[in-house]
């Protein structure tokens, strides 16, 4: 099972996650780990103060690559379900960007489902980022492909 969303709205990743595990996963007893990831906008980047941050995609090309990436992650580990929800549009300071949540039988498969997912979003999914600076300058971050 998976469910992949991608808005503009902001949103409570506590709150989704809580309801999305209560709705998807009530009645089962297969699962003995849950691993999450949320990814909040820092202030900075670069050593800049930073104001806000604008954040592009492709819809078809943004989601097809997320559902490959989970077809990879269900074919390399044993994962029950998961949760990925990322912001489009425009993001403050503090805001959440992105939830992925892998739920497993095993702590194993979650904790490494779960940073595969993270990184490989980070690094491989056609997502453009433009942040704005305290100054007013706006520049285009180039994608972290480091793992931090």
């Amino acid at each position: 099972m998976q469910k992949i969303l991608i808005q503009q709205q902001p949103f409570k990743p506590w709150q989704l996650l809580a309801e999305y595990e209560s709705q998807s996963m009530q009645g089962k007893s297969d699962y003995g780990a849950t691993a999450t990831f949320i990814g909040t906008m820092r202030d900075f980047n670069e050593g800049d103060d930073v104001t806000s941050m604008f954040l592009e995609h492709y819809p078809l090309m943004t989601e097809k690559k997320l559902h490959q990436l989970v077809d990879t992650a269900n074919e390399t580990w044993s994962l029950l379900n998961t949760l990925i929800i990322h912001r489009v549009g425009h993001i403050y300071p503090t805001d959440p960007i992105v939830l992925v949540a892998v739920w497993s039988a095993h702590r194993k498969d979650a904790f490494e489902a779960s940073r595969f997912l993270m990184e490989e979003l980070k690094s491989k999914v056609p997502f453009w980022k433009k942040e704005m600076l305290t100054d007013g300058r706006g520049r285009w971050v180039e994608k972290n492909t480091k793992g931090y």
